[in-house]
Formats: C-alpha cells, structure tokens, sequence
C-alpha cells in the first residue's frame, strides 16, 4: 500500500502547522506507523519561506518531547492539492483560502483539523499563538495533541 500523505495548513508555516506537524511525526513513530505516513505543512502566505518555526513554538514543543528546529516554513503550493491526501487547515479562514483554490474535484481532502480530535467541548480551530505568550503556545498544542490522536484514530481507519 502507497504512503498516505497529510498536509498541515496555517498562515505564515512557523507556529501551527508546524507545530502539528511535529506532533504527528513523533505520535506516528511511536505507533509504528512513521514509514506509512508522510507529513509536511505549508503557509497560505509565504512571509517566512526557508524559516525554522517561531523559537516559541519550539521552544514549547520540546518541553513535550516534540522536535520542530529542523522545520522549514514553505508556502503552500497548487501541486499541493494533488500531492497530498489530506490537507488539514488550522482555522476557518485557512479553510476558506484552500477551498476557493482547490480543484472541485479534490475538495473532500481538505478539513478542518480539528474536526478529528473527537473531544467534546474543543473549539473547531487553534487559535494563533504568535501574538502572544507561552500560554498561547501551550494551548495551541493542548488542542493540537488531541486532534493528532482523532486524526491517527482515522487514518488507521479509512486509509491504512
């Protein structure tokens, strides 16, 4: 069976998306599952092409054994919609963006993310954190955890 590819979408790529993506790489390889899941993010903007993310975001992170450093922030691309599985917006806005570029034939793959967390009472998006402090951070990785397991949950269940 072929790698199923999962996309993480924020603003600039330097605070939530990757911060999903990092959490995704260690809870995949900790199921087994690393090699069997491809995982990237990508910005709507491309404000920070090259950039690791926010020293914040990994800063955070790491205090919850995530690795984020190695990270390059990129801007998302038309190809995108064709290369990955699924693409998983962090808010409504994002989720707007990618649904008016996206080929209609395409559109069921991209999601807000958070619809996978299955935990009642969590907000549908992760706030961003860049205009505030660590707790806006720990938040955001406070929902993002959750939604990570929804998304595993589901990926074992309809694609692996």
């Amino acid at each position: 069976m072929s790698e199923v590819k999962v996309l993480f979408v924020c603003t600039g790529n330097i605070c939530r998306s990757p911060t999903a993506e990092g959490v995704l790489r260690l809870k995949l390889a900790e199921a087994g599952l690393d090699g069997r899941v491809g995982v990237d993010s990508a910005g709507t903007i491309g404000y920070h092409e090259g950039e690791p993310p926010d020293r914040r975001a990994i800063q955070r992170a790491a205090r919850r054994g995530y690795e984020l450093q190695e990270l390059r922030a990129r801007q998302l691309r038309h190809a995108d919609f064709e290369t990955f599985d699924l693409i998983l917006c962090m808010d409504r806005g994002h989720f707007g963006q990618l649904a008016r570029l996206c080929p209609p034939h395409l559109a069921e793959r991209v999601k807000l993310f958070l619809e996978y967390a299955g935990v009642a009472g969590l907000p549908a998006e992760v706030p961003d954190p860049y205009y505030g402090g660590h707790a806006d951070y720990d938040y955001a990785l406070d929902l993002i955890e959750p939604g990570v397991e929804g998304l595993i949950a589901a990926l074992e269940r309809d694609f692996l």
